[in-house]
């Protein structure tokens, strides 16, 4: 199950990014995790300091 990133909830610090394995997230006006990338690992979300980051 891939990760998500709520809009409404992200501050936009990047800290997700950088610590994905496979480079699933990007960077644009919110912050997104590609689905098809996504391995499910929740290294993204364990960081997240605004817990924005949930599983779909």
């Amino acid at each position: 199950m891939a990760y998500k990133i709520n809009p409404d909830v992200c501050a936009g610090c990047g800290t997700c990014k950088d610590e994905c394995p496979v480079g699933a997230i990007s960077e644009g006006d919110v912050y997104s995790i590609n689905p098809d990338e996504c391995v499910s690992c929740g290294s993204c979300a364990n960081v997240c300091p605004c817990d924005a980051i949930q599983p779909e």
